[in-house]
C-alpha cells in the first residue's frame, strides 16, 4: 500500500511495442500533504541508447554529454517505480532527494 498517488505516462499513452527496460517516461506523484511532483524518468539502458542516437545525429556534441532526467530506474513498470518512490520518500523530501545538486542562492 502506498501513501501517494502515482500516474505513469506509459500506462496511458505507450503502445505495446515499447521496451520498459529501454525508454523514458513522465510520472506524476501526488502526496497526501498536497505536494505534487512531475518527474522525468529514464531507464539505465535508455541513457546509452540516447547517447548513441546523439552520436549518430550530431546532437549534444555528437553524444559527448546528456542533460539528465530527474530519476533513473532499471525498468518502467509500476512495481519498480512505486518501490523507488517509496524509498525516496523514506529518505527525505522528494525535492531534496531528487535534486541534491541544486544550490540555494544566498
Amino acid at each position: 500500500m502506498t501513501d501517494f498517488k502515482l500516474w505513469l505516462e506509459f500506462e496511458n499513452t505507450y503502445s505495446e511495442n515499447w521496451d520498459p527496460e529501454n525508454d523514458a517516461a513522465n510520472i506524476h506523484v501526488d502526496l497526501p500533504n498536497g505536494k505534487h511532483y512531475g518527474i522525468n524518468v529514464w531507464t539505465f539502458k535508455f541513457l546509452e541508447t540516447l547517447r548513441k542516437q546523439d552520436e549518430h545525429h550530431g546532437a549534444n556534441l555528437k553524444g559527448l554529454y546528456q542533460t539528465p532526467p530527474d530519476l533513473f530506474v532499471k525498468e518502467l513498470t509500476r512495481d519498480c517505480i512505486e518501490k523507488t518512490i517509496q524509498d525516496l520518500i523514506r529518505i527525505g523530501n522528494l525535492e531534496e532527494v531528487l535534486n541534491p545538486s541544486v544550490l540555494e542562492k544566498k
